[in-house]
């Protein structure tokens, strides 16, 4: 069996911890291991196989996060991003067989390989999804009613979408299941259906993905397929699950303290109780009771428990503002490394640059702007201007505006760096790529 984990999703839920380029599956918010990192780790237990469905800007986090636990896997990636529908599509294409499909931001807790196993039999009549045994009513997810038995997993009888709480209440004693979103399928069932209710779609992935992609509705597998189909089952899952879709799903899966507060950071609490709070900074919270208190270095979010669902018309504003604090952290990855921006004037920043060991930046040029590069620690081979000279810690050099130059980073430790760009427009738009190995334009 192959499994494909699903990683390209936006980070808008789980604002501000969470961005667009950043999203929340590669936050490493329990021990030392992101959400990304834990599904790949539980797909190897599952699969022969790993497979990773990812886009342009995400796919040097992949795999930086891959090489970080020491996992191997194929990394797929899409030439667009229209949901889960035509995801699955390109996944079925990779696949041999029986495959199953996975998000990587979910919090499992539990064996899903014993469940996988036992569904794995059907997977050849059936596009099976996995429901989770509700504890307690939830107007977050969407909801499954399941049908007649067959053999081991039953036939979906009802998809409803998230519910209000009344309805909610009335799932959870009729037994409904959640959706969690995983599926389990064979190539060839996948075919049929697909070719069954979207004619011409699935061979035209097979002959261009981006032929495929173009034609392909922009939707969920959910409602293109699960709800249309009559070869819908579902796996009922008695296991711990969340999307954490949400600061107050994050608060339900977070250890507390004796007081209820989930803290991530340092915390004084005086006469203050059931409160989410994450920070890098020390937090002192006197008196306070159900908020959800988020600080980063750029956005602090202060929110009541059971409001954080609108954190998304935050990042919305921020969008039509054309603010980049609504896609950017303060700590930006790129193919080489990392860079963290310490503090931003009118008309000037201070970076402080990683690049690491045998990594290289693109041979590149701006046009509004000057840098003065200082050397922390490691070393850096610095191209300018067509000659090339090496720099050590306490050394320093500037590059004007207009010169090509390129940093490279020829050593075995890391590269850091501090660099004080000025200039009379400073946007990573102003950058001119003649050579670039990460296949950047």
């Amino acid at each position: 069996m192959k499994v494909f984990i699903l990683s390209g999703g936006k980070g808008t839920r789980l604002f501000p911890i969470s961005r667009e380029k950043y999203p929340k599956q590669y936050l490493k918010i329990f021990d030392s291991k992101s959400l990304f990192q834990m599904a790949v780790e539980r797909a190897m237990r599952i699969g022969d196989e790993v497979a990773i469905i990812t886009n342009d800007e995400q796919k040097f986090i992949v795999r930086d996060q891959l090489d970080e636990i020491g996992a191997e896997a194929e990394i797929l990636v899409e030439p667009a991003s229209k949901n889960t529908f035509p995801a699955i599509i390109y996944a079925s294409l990779h696949a041999n067989d029986t495959f199953l499909i996975t998000p990587s931001d979910h919090f499992i807790k539990g064996d899903l390989a014993e469940y996988v196993r036992k569904a794995e039999k059907h997977a050849g009549e059936f596009i099976i999804t996995f429901g989770i045994k509700p504890t307690k009513p939830h107007t977050g997810y969407g909801y499954i009613k399941p049908g007649e038995r067959a053999g081991e997993v039953f036939r979906v009888e009802r998809f409803t979408e998230k519910p209000d709480m009344e309805t909610a209440k009335r799932f959870v004693s009729e037994g409904y299941l959640w959706n969690s979103g995983m599926f389990l399928t064979s190539r060839e069932v996948l075919r049929e259906e697909v070719k069954r209710h979207y004619p011409g779609l699935y061979e035209a992935f097979e002959k261009d993905v981006g032929e495929g992609y173009r034609r392909c509705p922009e939707t969920s597998f959910d409602y293109a397929i699960m709800e249309r189909t009559e070869r819908a089952a579902v796996m009922e899952l008695d296991i711990f699950w969340s999307d954490l879709g949400s600061f107050d799903s994050l608060y339900e899966v977070m250890e507390k303290d004796e007081n209820g507060n989930a803290v991530r950071g340092e915390l004084i609490p005086l006469d203050s109780r059931n409160n989410l709070v994450m920070s890098d900074r020390l937090v002192s919270a006197i008196g306070m009771e159900d908020l959800l208190i988020v600080d980063t270095r750029d956005v602090l979010l202060i929110s009541k428990k059971g409001m954080a669902e609108r954190v998304r018309e935050v990042v919305r504003i921020l969008k039509e503002r054309g603010d980049e604090r609504a896609e950017v952290h303060t700590v930006v990855h790129r193919p080489w490394g990392r860079y963290v921006l310490l503090e931003r004037g009118e008309n000037y920043w201070i970076k402080r640059i990683v690049v690491k060991p045998g990594e290289r930046l693109s041979l590149q040029r701006h046009m509004h702007r000057s840098e003065h590069w200082i050397v922390v620690r490691g070393m850096a081979k610095v191209i300018s201007e067509g000659k090339e000279y090496f720099l050590r810690p306490g050394e320093s050099t500037f590059v004007p505006s207009g010169v090509k130059h390129r940093l490279v980073n020829p050593g075995r430790i890391p590269l850091e760096m501090i660099e004080v760009a000025i200039g009379d427009y400073l946007s990573e738009d102003d950058i001119e790529r003649f050579d670039d190995e990460y296949g950047r334009g």
